[in-house]
């Protein structure tokens, strides 16, 4: 997978003090008192980034109107983090669960998943917008993890280089279906029928 360049710095944040060799579950992340929020991969604790930059959320936001008004009244629905997604991973069982993650944005046509406190199963859109405390964790470890648990599509967008880069799920393997820019109008393959004008994602 070709990586872009996102910032002239790297990962900063540091995993939080655990127990060392333990792999956690969804049953003690329920029971976590960090002061700031984190995700479980594979049964490891990585922490959050902090407050999102601006263009962040703008990047999200944005998104998520275009996602948003055309979900309207119809079966899936979009959600935008903090939400918590329990991947099955490894281990199907719901407590047992080494993996919770909270994606930029996430679509799920499957609205049984959907529950109270999370969505329990596969989500069939995951975008994550990169920044530079988690470059690495959404181009490598979410990345994977997202494959292994049969995520249809997974977009990853680059707001320096104001790119969206597309993959698709193939036999259990994703491929790159194309790196959009600001010239460019996409449709994700699981919502065919919805344009988004690349330019106005990044608009602030």
């Amino acid at each position: 997978m070709k990586e872009y360049p996102i910032e002239d710095h790297p990962d900063t944040l540091e995993d939080p003090s655990i127990q060392y060799g333990k792999e956690y579950t969804y049953a003690d992340y329920l029971n976590f008192e960090f002061e700031e929020m984190v995700e479980l991969i594979r049964g490891r604790i990585f922490k959050m980034r902090p407050a999102p930059r601006v263009m962040h959320q703008v990047i999200v936001g944005n998104l998520f109107r275009f996602v948003s008004n055309h979900l309207h009244k119809k079966t899936c629905k979009v959600y935008i983090s903090p939400i918590d997604v329990v991947l099955p991973i490894a281990n199907k069982k719901r407590d047992k669960a080494t993996t919770v993650i909270q994606p930029d944005l996430v679509v799920i046509c499957d609205t049984h998943i959907v529950e109270e406190k999370a969505i329990f199963g596969v989500p069939d859109f995951l975008v994550e917008v990169l920044s530079p405390h988690t470059s690495k964790k959404d181009l490598q470890l979410k990345y994977d993890v997202y494959e292994e648990a049969g995520v249809k599509e997974y977009w990853i967008i680059y707001p320096n280089d104001r790119i969206i880069e597309m993959f698709i799920l193939d036999n259990g393997k994703y491929k790159r279906a194309k790196a959009y820019t600001e010239d460019d109008v996409i449709s994700p393959v699981t919502i065919p029928d919805l344009e988004i004008v690349i330019a106005e994602v990044f608009d602030l």
